[in-house]
Formats: C-alpha cells, sequence, structure tokens
C-alpha cells in the first residue's frame, strides 16, 4: 500500500467516526437550545473555514469546516465561554442566550454530554440485542505446565460451569473465585465432550506486589480461550446498554485517578493520532467494531467534556452553578481568570496527549532513523 493510501486508510475512518461522534454532542446542545426558544446561528462540524453549508427555515447556518477535528454550535449572544459579555440589548433578547434563565442555560450545556450518553446506550442496546454482549467464556485456552490445574487433570476446551456449586458464567468470575481462596480444595464442575464430571484443584498460593503493597492471591494455571456473544433480550437491552455505559465511565474514572495518584502510568492517555490509528485499525476490521469503537467513543467524549475546567461543558456548568448559588455571576475578572486557567490545562493536555501520540507510535524513531540514513 503506497504512503497516500496507508494515511487515507487511518484519516477517512477517523474524520468520519469523530464526526459521528461530535454531531451527536453538538446536536444536544443545538436541540436543546432550539426546545428553550433560544437562536442557533450556526452549527459546525470543523472549524476554520467553511467547506460547504446551507441554511435551514430558522436562519442556522449548518456547514462542514476545514479542519475535521472537533466542532461547535454558535448561538445568539453567546460571545465568549461563560457568554457575560453581551450587550444591554442582546441580554434582554429573548431569543439570546445570555436572557435565558441560569436553569436554562444549564440544561442547554449540559445536554451535549448527555447525547453523547444517550447516542452510546442506543448503539450499545442495538448491538447487545442484534449480535449480542461480548464475554470471555469460562472455557480454558492452555494449561501451564507443572501446574494445580495439569495435576487435577483439567485440559484445554474444558469449559467450568461451577466452582463449589456456584455457577459460572464468565472467565473473569472464575479468576475472582480462585484469587480468594489459595490453598483450599475447590471443586469444580467441567463440561467435557458432552460428559460432566467433577475434579478437585487446590490453587496455589503466589504473592503479587503493586503499588499498595503485596497481595496473597490464589491461581490454578489456566489461560482464557476466546470470546463469545450473548444476545440480550431487546427489552433488557438498554437497561445492559447503561450499565456497560456506566461501568466505562467508572473505570475511565478510576484509571485516571491512579494515573493522578502515580500508581498508573501515563503512557496510556491518548490524543488524536492515537485515536485516528485506532480508528483505522478498528474500521478495517468490519462495521460491528467500528460501532462499539464510536459508542465508547461517545462516551469518553461527554464524559471529558463533564470535567469542571473552564472552556469544556463542565467548567460552564460549575460557573452556572456558582451563579445560581450566589443569585448573580462571578465578576467578569474572575471569569476571565478561569477561562485563561482553563486554557491553559487543555492545550498542556492536548500537549502531553499528542506527545504520548509520537512516542507509541514510533515517529520520533522514524525522522531519527531518516536523518541517520
Amino acid at each position: 500500500m503506497s504512503i497516500v493510501g496507508l494515511i487515507a486508510s487511518y484519516t477517512i475512518p477517523f474524520i468520519l467516526i469523530l464526526s459521528v461522534v461530535v454531531f451527536v454532542h453538538e446536536f444536544g446542545h443545538y436541540w436543546v437550545a432550539r426546545r428553550n426558544r433560544v437562536r442557533v446561528e450556526v452549527f459546525s462540524i470543523g472549524f476554520g473555514p467553511e467547506l460547504f453549508g446551507w441554511y435551514d427555515s430558522a436562519g442556522t447556518r449548518w456547514k462542514f469546516s476545514i479542519v475535521p477535528l472537533g466542532g461547535y454550535v454558535r448561538m445568539k449572544g453567546d460571545e465568549d465561554v461563560t457568554s457575560s459579555r453581551a450587550d444591554a440589548a442582546t441580554a434582554l433578547d429573548p431569543d439570546a442566550f445570555p436572557a435565558k434563565t441560569v436553569w436554562q442555560r444549564m440544561a442547554v450545556v449540559a445536554a451535549g454530554p448527555l447525547a453523547n450518553f444517550l447516542f452510546a446506550i442506543l448503539v450499545l442496546a442495538l448491538l447487545f440485542s442484534l449480535v449480542g454482549r461480548p464475554f470471555t467464556p469460562p472455557v480454558v485456552g492452555e494449561v501451564v505446565p507443572g501446574s494445580p490445574a495439569e495435576a487435577a487433570g483439567l485440559m484445554p476446551g474444558d469449559r467450568i460451569l461451577a466452582v463449589d456449586g456456584e455457577p459460572v458464567e464468565s472467565f473473569e468470575q472464575l479468576q475472582l473465585l480462585v484469587r480468594e481462596r489459595p490453598g483450599e480444595p475447590l471443586r469444580f464442575t467441567i463440561a467435557r465432550e458432552g460428559r460432566q464430571i467433577e475434579i478437585t484443584i487446590v490453587p496455589e498460593l503466589r504473592i503479587l506486589e503493586d503499588d499498595f503493597g503485596e497481595q496473597r492471591v490464589g491461581m490454578i494455571g489456566v489461560s482464557r480461550r476466546g470470546i463469545e456473544f450473548k444476545r440480550s433480550n431487546p427489552l433488557l437491552a438498554p437497561v445492559e446498554a447503561t450499565t456497560e455505559t456506566v461501568r466505562i465511565i467508572g473505570g475511565t474514572l478510576y484509571a485516571l485517578w491512579e494515573m493522578v495518584t502515580g500508581s498508573r502510568g501515563t503512557q496510556e492517555l491518548g490524543g488524536p493520532l492515537r485515536i485516528a490509528q485506532m480508528s483505522g485499525e478498528i474500521a478495517n476490521q468490519g462495521l460491528l467494531p467500528a460501532l462499539w469503537f464510536t459508542a465508547i467513543l461517545s462516551i469518553n467524549l461527554g464524559l471529558i467534556n463533564l470535567f469542571p475546567i473552564p472552556m469544556l461543558d463542565g467548567g460552564h456548568l460549575l460557573l452556572y452553578t456558582i451563579e445560581a448559588v450566589r443569585g448573580r455571576p462571578l465578576t467578569e475578572r474572575s471569569q476571565e481568570i478561569a477561562f485563561r486557567l482553563g486554557l491553559a490545562m487543555v492545550l498542556s493536555l492536548m500537549l502531553f496527549a499528542t506527545w504520548n501520540d509520537l512516542v507509541n507510535l514510533k515517529i520520533f524513531d522514524f525522522f531519527s532513523r531518516l536523518v541517520s540514513s
């Protein structure tokens, strides 16, 4: 494949997936703004000069711009990050954003991340009900030589049905049951070649060290095998999709907390280059993986935008919450300081994530080889 074809194979899926997620986010802002009778002047996918666009009957300019790395909705009177610099005429204009109550403005701002979450739940619910929910079955892949599993006669392909009478539905559940009981004889119910047999395995004690000290865990010496899909009841799929969305949000927040506390490396943080790489690789695997990735990206975009950083939706919500509590907004000077701090934080995070991308994608090594050769 030529270099042009290689770049296109990553760039095109990245632009398409990101545009979908950004459209969902901005449409959330747009829809709630219109419900609150706010005039929306521009709905843009991308930044910079306009490529093409059109006006709708409400006077909104819908357009695609030349830099496809985001998007925005510009509402009447929305002059800055806090919408605080409206002149007296605009502030009294019933169609202007600053003229709305603080609760209406909060609703408009919160609608973007909420739309991302709802979109992800919808996509996941459809996938769960039509394709199935992926899980790792409790099927033995490999048995470690000399392990308790080999000594007990466990074989590759065995499906573990229960441990001490407790049903086992996933490999992760099996791991938890074994880890908690080192040195204890466990009765395994196994399905093998159409027969059901029982064997006893005693997990060996392993001491694992991490940043929080030593952990005493049990292990039997087996690996997992493959992924299976379990279709959900269409009526229950939205509930399961909501639970999965909450799980992803919780896992992301926990990982970020570990990075902040130093118990986890920050090399996992990725920026647009990493997203582009993942978009291209996943798109090449087919439509279903691309839909999964789009849903997860939508969740992360919604979550990041809720961080209480000025410039992001969460920063807006924080300032509006202060306004609601005080009965009046912060001074223009205070809001300007908050905006500049937020801008510095966002730019720093973007630079750090991009640096990680360049390092992980070995871009520096590539140019080093060019220079040395």
